[in-house]
């Protein structure tokens, strides 16, 4: 395995190197606008790096798991692709959500769907023949909301990070090969790019690699429910999960649209409140990320999930006025 990691980080910081240096010729250039943090053109796209060092190397080590994986194999692929369309020039969010919602169907020939969702307040959930279309629901959901958290130098990188090792520790506990092979994979490529992405960014990872990050944790977080409550992997994946709620409920609460775009994001709020600091909006992110991460290790499978769920909208209620309140003050500031 150290033979595999190691080449996976090294040809991530090969060929992140070679897409920064050629972005312009290859249409790979990150135009700014009135919501970004960055005011430069700057190169994106490394995403296509995860995938092709991910990609390269694990065949070499672990091919009869990825032919027995052969849908989820080609699902990833899929998603990649549109992630790297959207990079060279934008996608419509219309053919994302279809390209989403076939490789979701795709992951259901392997066996990966959420089908059992566990007890909830003593009442046993099975979603049969709903099992797929709650899934696709579950992964559009998550994927987007990793893409959505990609907003400052490291952030969704350093949130990724935190959230595959702790499947990784999953896989560990309970000997899964392919949560831990998934999961270790990723990461050695995020390490890699975090030397390039760390504030002040020299690249951003674009579409290509936060939908595909998003899509392979939502991929562990259905393979993990094997061994985890349900509501625990929310807690595994809180902050842009929390994030994405927050966010949408303010929007709401405000009539606009809960899809519209805006600079409110916990991200924004948070840099805002650091006087403009990145790297501490980014630390206090991931520190945050590692609390809710160890903590869903800590809870039993066998536990009810109606208390679990309870403890987690707590979280949103108490976040979301910690955050509204912050806005309204900096508003003020404003004016």
């Amino acid at each position: 395995m150290h033979y595999e990691l190691g080449g996976i980080f090294l040809l991530a910081l090969g060929f992140i190197w070679l897409i920064r240096l050629k972005a312009e010729d290859w249409g790979l250039i990150d135009v700014p606008n009135e919501r970004s943090t960055h005011k430069t053109f700057t190169p994106r796209g490394a995403g296509i790096a995860f995938y092709l060092s991910v990609m390269l190397v694990t065949p070499f080590f672990h091919l009869d798991l990825m032919l027995h994986y052969l849908w989820t194999t080609l699902a990833i692929f899929l998603v990649f692709i549109v992630g790297l369309l959207d990079d060279h020039h934008d996608t419509a969010p219309q053919t994302k959500f279809i390209v989403l919602i076939i490789s979701t169907i795709l992951l259901s020939f392997d066996g990966l769907m959420i089908d059992d969702i566990g007890v909830f307040f003593g009442v046993h959930l099975a979603f049969g023949w709903f099992a797929v279309p709650f899934t696709i629901f579950a992964v559009t959901g998550f994927t987007n909301a990793l893409n959505l958290i990609d907003g400052l130098d490291g952030l969704a990188a350093s949130i990724s990070l935190v959230i595959l090792l702790s499947f990784f520790t999953i896989g560990y506990m309970h000997d899964d090969m392919f949560m831990m092979t998934l999961s270790s994979v990723f990461i050695m490529a995020l390490c890699a790019f975090l030397f390039y992405n760390w504030h002040p960014a020299s690249i951003f990872m674009g579409d290509s690699g936060s939908l595909t990050l998003g899509f392979v944790i939502s991929i562990l977080s259905i393979k993990s429910l094997e061994y985890m409550s349900t509501v625990s992997i929310l807690f595994i994946a809180a902050v842009p999960i929390l994030d994405t709620l927050i966010v949408m409920i303010r929007r709401k609460k405000n009539g606009y649209s809960m899809f519209e775009a805006d600079a409110y994001h916990v991200h924004h709020i948070l840099k805002r409140f650091f006087m403009g600091n990145t790297v501490l909006t980014v630390l206090f992110l991931m520190i945050l990320q590692i609390v809710y991460s160890l903590t869903a290790l800590q809870f039993n499978k066998e536990v009810d999930g109606g208390i679990l769920l309870v403890l987690f909208i707590a979280n949103v209620v108490v976040l979301y006025i910690f955050l509204d309140t912050m806005k309204k003050k900096q508003e003020k500031e404003i004016e």
